[in-house]
């Protein structure tokens, strides 16, 4: 008995297999892991948020973006909006593109709702990181707004 074409159609089934695999890559958020010798730095909210930009992301995947330097909170409609608002937050502009009175905001603070897509926040947190923001901080929160 000539093993030769069994041994030809098990190849052919694995090199279609391999081929037509979907292979996933796998993104991940780098985090510092935790010292345990070290205490947990204490903050108020007040006090993180007094020198940083805000985006609040709400239960229903909605961007709001604040500053200090601004009067109100503004809302984001869609993912570049926000980033264009955290990118003028962070050159020290008002929402409108006008030059705001202080030199930028180099920490940024994302306070995501417990129902909020992680897709979203992960977006924020790019934005954060694609306009030059140094420290960014998450938070969770529940929804109160």
């Amino acid at each position: 008995m000539d093993m030769t074409p069994m041994v030809d159609v098990t190849f052919l089934l694995l090199i279609f297999f391999m081929i037509t695999a979907a292979f996933a890559l796998q993104k991940a958020i780098a985090v510092p892991p935790v010292k345990d010798d070290d205490s947990a730095p204490t903050q108020s909210i007040d006090e993180l948020e007094e020198d940083s930009i805000i985006v609040r992301l709400d239960g229903d995947n909605v961007y709001w973006v604040m500053c200090p330097a601004w009067t109100e909170e503004v809302k984001a409609p869609s993912r570049q909006d926000m980033r264009n608002l955290v990118r003028a937050a962070r050159k020290g502009q008002m929402p409108d593109g006008a030059a705001g009175s202080s030199g930028g905001y180099r920490k940024m603070l994302v306070q995501a709702s417990g129902d909020a897509t992680h897709e979203f926040v992960v977006s924020a947190l790019d934005a954060g990181s694609g306009a030059g923001v140094e420290e960014i901080r998450l938070m969770s929160v529940e929804d109160e707004y």
